[in-house]
Protein backbone atom coordinates (compact mmCIF):
# COMPACT_ATOMS: atom_id res chain seq x y z
CA UNK A 1 0.00 0.00 0.00
CA UNK A 2 2.76 2.43 0.93
CA UNK A 3 4.57 1.65 -2.32
CA UNK A 4 1.46 2.56 -4.30
CA UNK A 5 1.08 5.82 -2.38
CA UNK A 6 4.70 6.76 -3.04
CA UNK A 7 4.70 5.60 -6.65
CA UNK A 8 4.34 9.10 -8.21
CA UNK A 9 7.50 10.31 -6.45
CA UNK A 10 9.59 7.77 -8.36
CA UNK A 11 9.30 9.98 -11.44
CA UNK A 12 11.46 13.07 -11.81
CA UNK A 13 8.78 14.98 -13.72
CA UNK A 14 6.35 14.49 -10.83
CA UNK A 15 8.88 15.59 -8.21
CA UNK A 16 9.69 18.71 -10.20
CA UNK A 17 6.00 19.37 -10.75
CA UNK A 18 5.20 18.91 -7.07
CA UNK A 19 7.95 21.30 -5.96
CA UNK A 20 6.90 23.87 -8.54
CA UNK A 21 3.23 23.60 -7.56
CA UNK A 22 3.94 23.99 -3.83
CA UNK A 23 6.17 27.02 -4.41
CA UNK A 24 3.65 28.61 -6.76
CA UNK A 25 0.81 27.89 -4.33
CA UNK A 26 2.63 29.53 -1.42
CA UNK A 27 3.79 32.44 -3.60
CA UNK A 28 0.35 33.20 -5.03
CA UNK A 29 -1.27 32.71 -1.62
CA UNK A 30 1.01 35.30 0.00
CA UNK A 31 0.89 37.97 -2.69
CA UNK A 32 -2.82 37.34 -3.18
CA UNK A 33 -3.56 38.68 0.32
CA UNK A 34 -2.60 42.18 -0.80
CA UNK A 35 -4.52 41.78 -4.06
CA UNK A 36 -7.72 40.72 -2.26
CA UNK A 37 -7.55 43.34 0.51
CA UNK A 38 -6.96 46.09 -2.04
CA UNK A 39 -10.08 45.01 -3.92
CA UNK A 40 -8.01 44.22 -7.03
CA UNK A 41 -8.82 40.55 -7.50
CA UNK A 42 -9.32 41.25 -11.19
CA UNK A 43 -5.67 42.23 -11.64
CA UNK A 44 -4.46 38.63 -11.33
CA UNK A 45 -6.75 37.55 -14.13
CA UNK A 46 -5.89 40.61 -16.19
CA UNK A 47 -2.11 40.48 -15.81
CA UNK A 48 -2.02 36.79 -16.66
CA UNK A 49 -3.76 37.62 -19.94
CA UNK A 50 -1.38 40.52 -20.56
CA UNK A 51 1.66 38.32 -19.96
CA UNK A 52 0.25 35.78 -22.42
CA UNK A 53 0.89 38.39 -25.12
CA UNK A 54 4.50 38.67 -23.96
CA UNK A 55 4.91 34.90 -23.92
CA UNK A 56 3.76 34.65 -27.54
CA UNK A 57 5.99 37.54 -28.59
CA UNK A 58 9.00 35.94 -26.85
CA UNK A 59 8.30 32.62 -28.58
CA UNK A 60 7.96 34.24 -32.01
CA UNK A 61 11.16 36.30 -31.55
CA UNK A 62 12.94 33.26 -30.07
CA UNK A 63 13.73 35.08 -26.84
CA UNK A 64 14.02 33.47 -23.45
CA UNK A 65 10.48 33.03 -22.05
CA UNK A 66 11.20 34.65 -18.70
CA UNK A 67 12.93 37.64 -20.30
CA UNK A 68 10.22 38.31 -22.87
CA UNK A 69 7.21 37.62 -20.65
CA UNK A 70 8.90 39.39 -17.73
CA UNK A 71 9.53 42.63 -19.60
CA UNK A 72 6.02 42.54 -21.04
CA UNK A 73 4.43 41.86 -17.66
CA UNK A 74 6.38 44.60 -15.87
CA UNK A 75 5.50 47.15 -18.54
CA UNK A 76 1.82 46.14 -18.35
CA UNK A 77 1.83 46.46 -14.54
CA UNK A 78 3.54 49.85 -14.75
CA UNK A 79 1.05 51.08 -17.36
CA UNK A 80 -1.87 50.01 -15.17
CA UNK A 81 -0.44 51.88 -12.16
CA UNK A 82 0.38 55.01 -14.14
CA UNK A 83 -2.98 55.07 -15.93
CA UNK A 84 -4.88 54.66 -12.66
CA UNK A 85 -2.92 57.37 -10.82
CA UNK A 86 -2.44 60.03 -13.49
CA UNK A 87 -5.70 59.88 -15.39
CA UNK A 88 -8.05 58.96 -12.52
CA UNK A 89 -9.33 55.94 -14.36
CA UNK A 90 -10.67 53.14 -12.18
CA UNK A 91 -8.26 50.25 -11.60
CA UNK A 92 -10.72 47.74 -13.10
CA UNK A 93 -11.08 49.84 -16.26
CA UNK A 94 -7.32 50.33 -16.65
CA UNK A 95 -6.72 46.61 -16.14
CA UNK A 96 -9.44 45.72 -18.63
CA UNK A 97 -8.11 48.02 -21.37
CA UNK A 98 -4.39 47.27 -21.07
CA UNK A 99 -4.55 43.55 -20.44
CA UNK A 100 -7.14 42.71 -23.07
CA UNK A 101 -5.17 44.71 -25.64
CA UNK A 102 -2.04 42.76 -24.69
CA UNK A 103 -3.87 39.44 -24.90
CA UNK A 104 -5.24 40.45 -28.30
CA UNK A 105 -1.69 41.13 -29.51
CA UNK A 106 -0.79 37.56 -28.55
CA UNK A 107 -3.78 36.13 -30.38
CA UNK A 108 -3.01 38.29 -33.44
CA UNK A 109 0.58 37.03 -33.49
CA UNK A 110 -0.62 33.43 -33.29
CA UNK A 111 -3.03 33.92 -36.19
CA UNK A 112 -0.33 35.68 -38.22
CA UNK A 113 2.75 33.50 -37.82
CA UNK A 114 1.09 30.26 -36.70
CA UNK A 115 4.13 29.20 -34.70
CA UNK A 116 2.64 29.07 -31.25
CA UNK A 117 -0.33 26.79 -31.85
CA UNK A 118 1.33 23.69 -30.37
CA UNK A 119 1.99 25.53 -27.08
CA UNK A 120 -1.31 27.42 -26.99
CA UNK A 121 -3.10 24.90 -24.74
CA UNK A 122 -0.15 24.66 -22.34
CA UNK A 123 -0.02 28.45 -22.03
CA UNK A 124 -3.75 28.69 -21.33
CA UNK A 125 -4.16 25.70 -19.00
CA UNK A 126 -0.64 25.02 -17.75
CA UNK A 127 1.69 22.05 -18.11
CA UNK A 128 3.08 21.41 -14.66
CA UNK A 129 4.46 17.99 -15.62
CA UNK A 130 6.66 19.69 -18.19
CA UNK A 131 8.41 21.76 -15.50
CA UNK A 132 12.17 21.21 -15.35
CA UNK A 133 14.44 21.58 -12.35
CA UNK A 134 15.72 24.86 -13.83
CA UNK A 135 12.11 26.12 -13.82
CA UNK A 136 11.83 25.11 -10.15
CA UNK A 137 14.94 27.16 -9.37
CA UNK A 138 13.46 30.21 -11.11
CA UNK A 139 10.20 29.82 -9.19
CA UNK A 140 12.13 29.41 -5.93
CA UNK A 141 14.14 32.58 -6.65
CA UNK A 142 10.96 34.61 -7.30
CA UNK A 143 9.32 33.17 -4.17
CA UNK A 144 12.38 34.01 -2.06
CA UNK A 145 12.45 37.56 -3.43
CA UNK A 146 8.71 37.99 -2.80
CA UNK A 147 8.89 36.76 0.79
CA UNK A 148 11.92 39.01 1.39
CA UNK A 149 9.95 42.03 0.14
CA UNK A 150 7.01 41.13 2.38
CA UNK A 151 9.31 40.61 5.38
CA UNK A 152 11.35 43.81 5.06
CA UNK A 153 8.47 46.04 3.94
CA UNK A 154 5.79 44.42 6.07
CA UNK A 155 4.54 47.58 7.80
CA UNK A 156 4.77 49.77 4.72
CA UNK A 157 2.81 47.28 2.62
CA UNK A 158 0.26 46.91 5.40
CA UNK A 159 -0.16 50.66 5.84
CA UNK A 160 -0.56 51.34 2.12
CA UNK A 161 -3.00 48.45 1.75
CA UNK A 162 -5.39 49.75 4.40
CA UNK A 163 -4.98 53.53 4.23
CA UNK A 164 -2.92 54.79 1.32
CA UNK A 165 -3.54 58.49 1.97
CA UNK A 166 -2.58 58.37 5.64
CA UNK A 167 0.48 56.28 4.76
CA UNK A 168 1.68 59.07 2.46
CA UNK A 169 1.22 61.62 5.27
CA UNK A 170 3.42 59.50 7.55
CA UNK A 171 6.21 59.44 4.96
CA UNK A 172 5.54 56.08 3.33
CA UNK A 173 6.23 56.31 -0.40
CA UNK A 174 2.92 54.83 -1.47
CA UNK A 175 3.57 55.21 -5.21
CA UNK A 176 6.86 53.34 -4.90
CA UNK A 177 5.23 50.61 -2.81
CA UNK A 178 2.43 50.24 -5.39
CA UNK A 179 4.93 49.91 -8.23
CA UNK A 180 7.04 47.37 -6.36
CA UNK A 181 3.98 45.31 -5.49
CA UNK A 182 2.88 45.35 -9.14
CA UNK A 183 6.30 44.12 -10.23
CA UNK A 184 6.28 41.35 -7.63
CA UNK A 185 2.78 40.33 -8.74
CA UNK A 186 3.85 40.27 -12.39
CA UNK A 187 6.87 38.10 -11.53
CA UNK A 188 4.66 35.71 -9.55
CA UNK A 189 2.24 35.37 -12.47
CA UNK A 190 5.06 34.78 -14.96
CA UNK A 191 6.55 31.87 -13.01
CA UNK A 192 3.05 30.47 -12.36
CA UNK A 193 2.02 30.28 -16.02
CA UNK A 194 3.54 26.89 -16.76
CA UNK A 195 2.11 25.41 -13.58
CA UNK A 196 -1.43 26.79 -13.68
CA UNK A 197 -1.85 28.47 -17.05
CA UNK A 198 -3.38 31.82 -17.89
CA UNK A 199 -6.94 30.77 -17.08
CA UNK A 200 -6.29 29.46 -13.55
CA UNK A 201 -3.76 31.88 -12.05
CA UNK A 202 -6.46 34.25 -10.81
CA UNK A 203 -7.97 31.46 -8.69
CA UNK A 204 -4.60 30.72 -7.07
CA UNK A 205 -4.26 34.41 -6.18
CA UNK A 206 -7.78 34.86 -4.82
CA UNK A 207 -9.06 31.63 -3.27
CA UNK A 208 -6.41 30.99 -0.52
CA UNK A 209 -6.55 34.59 0.81
CA UNK A 210 -10.34 34.50 0.92
CA UNK A 211 -10.26 31.20 2.82
CA UNK A 212 -7.76 32.65 5.31
CA UNK A 213 -9.88 35.79 5.59
CA UNK A 214 -12.90 33.69 6.54
CA UNK A 215 -10.96 32.01 9.34
CA UNK A 216 -9.11 34.87 11.03
CA UNK A 217 -9.24 38.60 11.76
CA UNK A 218 -5.46 38.88 12.18
CA UNK A 219 -3.53 40.16 9.18
CA UNK A 220 -0.33 38.27 10.04
CA UNK A 221 -2.26 35.01 10.48
CA UNK A 222 -4.12 35.69 7.24
CA UNK A 223 -0.83 36.18 5.39
CA UNK A 224 0.78 33.03 6.78
CA UNK A 225 -2.44 31.01 6.48
CA UNK A 226 -3.00 32.01 2.87
CA UNK A 227 0.53 30.95 1.85
CA UNK A 228 0.11 27.66 3.72
CA UNK A 229 -3.32 27.00 2.20
CA UNK A 230 -1.94 27.73 -1.27
CA UNK A 231 0.91 25.28 -0.77
CA UNK A 232 -1.34 22.55 0.69
CA UNK A 233 -3.97 22.85 -2.04
CA UNK A 234 -1.20 22.66 -4.66
CA UNK A 235 0.36 19.55 -3.10
CA UNK A 236 -2.97 17.76 -2.66
CA UNK A 237 -4.13 18.79 -6.13
CA UNK A 238 -0.91 17.55 -7.76
CA UNK A 239 -1.17 14.19 -6.01
CA UNK A 240 -4.85 13.73 -6.84
CA UNK A 241 -4.28 14.71 -10.47
CA UNK A 242 -1.83 11.83 -10.80
CA UNK A 243 -4.20 9.33 -9.17
CA UNK A 244 -7.31 10.26 -11.16
CA UNK A 245 -5.52 11.36 -14.37
CA UNK A 246 -6.96 14.89 -14.52
CA UNK A 247 -5.19 18.13 -15.48
CA UNK A 248 -3.01 19.25 -12.57
CA UNK A 249 -3.86 22.97 -12.67
CA UNK A 250 -7.59 22.31 -12.70
CA UNK A 251 -7.31 19.79 -9.85
CA UNK A 252 -5.33 22.25 -7.73
CA UNK A 253 -8.00 24.92 -8.18
CA UNK A 254 -10.81 22.44 -7.44
CA UNK A 255 -9.08 21.37 -4.22
CA UNK A 256 -8.81 25.04 -3.22
CA UNK A 257 -12.50 25.50 -4.03
CA UNK A 258 -13.33 22.52 -1.80
CA UNK A 259 -11.30 24.09 1.01
CA UNK A 260 -13.27 27.29 0.50
CA UNK A 261 -16.55 25.41 1.02
CA UNK A 262 -15.13 23.87 4.20
CA UNK A 263 -14.11 27.35 5.40
CA UNK A 264 -17.64 28.59 4.80
CA UNK A 265 -18.92 25.74 6.96
CA UNK A 266 -16.45 26.59 9.74
CA UNK A 267 -17.44 30.25 9.58
CA UNK A 268 -21.15 29.41 9.80
CA UNK A 269 -20.46 27.15 12.78
CA UNK A 270 -18.49 29.89 14.55
CA UNK A 271 -21.26 32.43 13.93
CA UNK A 272 -23.82 30.06 15.44
CA UNK A 273 -21.63 29.85 18.53
CA UNK A 274 -21.81 33.64 18.78
CA UNK A 275 -18.24 34.49 17.80
CA UNK A 276 -19.47 37.07 15.35
CA UNK A 277 -18.03 38.27 12.10
CA UNK A 278 -14.31 38.77 11.73
CA UNK A 279 -13.46 42.09 10.18
CA UNK A 280 -10.26 43.73 9.10
CA UNK A 281 -11.06 47.33 9.88
CA UNK A 282 -8.80 50.40 9.73
CA UNK A 283 -5.18 49.46 10.08
CA UNK A 284 -4.50 51.65 13.11
CA UNK A 285 -7.24 49.96 15.09
CA UNK A 286 -5.53 46.57 15.16
CA UNK A 287 -2.88 45.39 17.59
CA UNK A 288 -0.99 43.47 14.89
CA UNK A 289 0.08 46.79 13.40
CA UNK A 290 2.06 47.63 16.52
Amino acid sequence: MSEQLLEPFQFEFFRNGMLAAILVGALCGAIGVYVVLRGMSYIGHGLSHAIFGGAVAAYVLQWNFYVGAGLWGFVAALLINQTTRRYRIGADAAIGIITTASFAIGVALISRVRKFTTNFEAALFGNVLGVTFDDVLVIAAVALFTFAVIFFLYKQLLFVTFDREVASVYGVRADWIDTLLSFVLAAAIIVSMQTLGVTLIAAALVVPPIIARLLTDSFSKMLFGSALLGAVSAAVGMYLSYLIDVASGATIVLVAAGMFLCALGVRAWRQRRGKGDASLGPVAAHPWFE
